[in-house]
């Protein structure tokens, strides 16, 4: 494998994407982005500010900065009792070596405390034994771009009918994942995706591939929308009302490796929708007026998320801390700056309703998260929570909250 490894990662490239759900993010074009580059849509990424041709690109700014507690607005007002049971959920779930040396004091220290403690003694917990550090984007600024994201609700079956035509498939046997980080450290977090065809590995096939499958022995059941399917692969899990009155959950396993493309902004380049028209509300309506164009849609996304069947629980979705997601207390983030389990205090303007200044926790990552100073809130279950995350394109700031006397690990670089 070490001399057939280069060649692959070379072949492979274009396949190589994070492993975790990618979330939904009805994102406006930043400073320096067109509207053409990058047009508000339900599931676009954030655009990156183009560089000038021949100035060359200054060096990214440190990830962190350590504040004071009182730089953090609306800190001394949540109702952080809320949080503790989230943070202790993720106590329990920490893996990277970085987390376990740093935080398992912490964690040790957070058990001795009361079942149930009182707000005031959770900020009195957090102020004694963490430090807050501001999160900065590359070019040193500190506002980013905060996303909702939630789980829907869709209707399937044990069986193939006339209306339940759709296939919802499960990890198939052929495809094939390979961690490189051992070798190539710098691809930390990335995986590369594919299947073996004679003695080579090549990718695995695109949306359009796998639709054309008739695998039945990866089939988990069948549901009747094409396009609210499409929505919760983007969601990265959901629950599924069944025929027979039962109701399962549908949690990401994996997915084939290609990066996700905006169908929003598909529609808008083609000239089928406005910029303002581009989100999921539009895009559906445009589906249910062009059903013969449905799947020309679907597939300008290549990327296709598998699943694994589960219980449909009172509790949230797994993210990929692989603990119940809390509505309104757990975020995905970028994992190549923010590390999965880390407490996060965020203040943003809502769309109805009073600033968000509350305490999460770094519990989920997407396909679509990509920033330093960039999270996806999960809002919750249901239409209400899919509406409330629907309208969500805030502005933020991140403020991530780290053991006293240690670093978080990119402000090392």
């Amino acid at each position: 494998m070490r001399f057939i490894l280069p060649a692959l990662l070379a072949v492979l490239l274009a396949a190589c994407a994070s492993s975790p759900t990618p979330p939904p993010a009805q994102a406006p074009a930043l400073p320096g982005a067109t509207a053409a580059q990058c047009p508000a849509c339900p599931v676009c990424q954030q655009c990156p500010v183009p560089t000038q041709p021949g100035v060359p690109t200054p060096p990214p700014a440190p990830a962190f900065s350590a504040a004071a507690w009182d730089q953090v607005p609306g800190w001394q007002q949540d109702d952080l009792a809320q949080a503790w049971p989230v943070f202790l959920a993720s106590c329990r779930a920490l893996r990277l070596p970085e987390m376990v040396s740093a935080w398992t004091p912490v964690c040790d220290a957070a058990r001795q405390l009361p079942a149930n403690p009182s707000a005031r003694e959770v900020r009195a917990f957090f102020q004694s034994r963490t430090q807050p550090w501001v999160v900065h984007n590359a070019d040193g600024t500190t506002e980013g771009l905060l996303t909702g994201y939630y789980e829907p609700l869709i209707r399937g079956s044990r069986s193939k009918t006339a209306r339940y035509s759709v296939p919802v498939y499960g990890v198939p046997d052929d495809l094939i994942t390979v961690d490189l980080s051992s070798i190539y450290p710098e691809l930390k977090n990335m995986r590369l995706r594919g299947r073996v065809e004679g003695r080579k590995l090549v990718p695995y096939g695109m949306r359009s591939d796998i639709e054309k499958r008739t695998d039945a022995k990866s089939i988990l059941m069948w549901t009747d929308e094409p396009i609210d399917f499409f929505f919760l692969q983007v969601q990265g899990s959901g629950q599924v009302q069944m025929t027979d009155g039962s109701r399962v959950r549908l949690a990401y396993a994996d997915q084939n490796g290609y990066p996700y493309q905006s169908i929003g902004r598909w529609l808008v380049q083609k000239g089928e929708l406005k910029l303002e028209e581009a989100s999921m509300q539009g895009i559906k309506g445009w589906a249910t007026a062009n059903p013969g164009r449905l799947n020309e849609l679907l597939d300008a996304n290549p990327s296709y998320v598998f699943f694994r069947e589960e219980a449909a629980t009172g509790t949230g979705p797994r993210g990929s801390q692989n603990v119940p997601l809390t509505a309104g207390r757990s975020i995905a983030v970028d994992i190549t700056t923010v590390p999965l389990g880390t407490p996060v205090f965020l203040t943003a303007p809502m769309p109805d309703g009073p600033a968000l200044q509350r305490l999460v926790l770094a519990q989920d990552t997407g396909g679509a998260i990509r920033g330093r100073v960039r999270g996806d809130y999960f809002v919750g279950f249901g239409p209400q929570a899919g509406a409330t995350a629907g309208r969500m394109k805030q502005r933020v700031q991140m403020w991530a909250l780290w053991p006293i006397g240690a670093t978080p690990p990119e402000a090392r670089k």
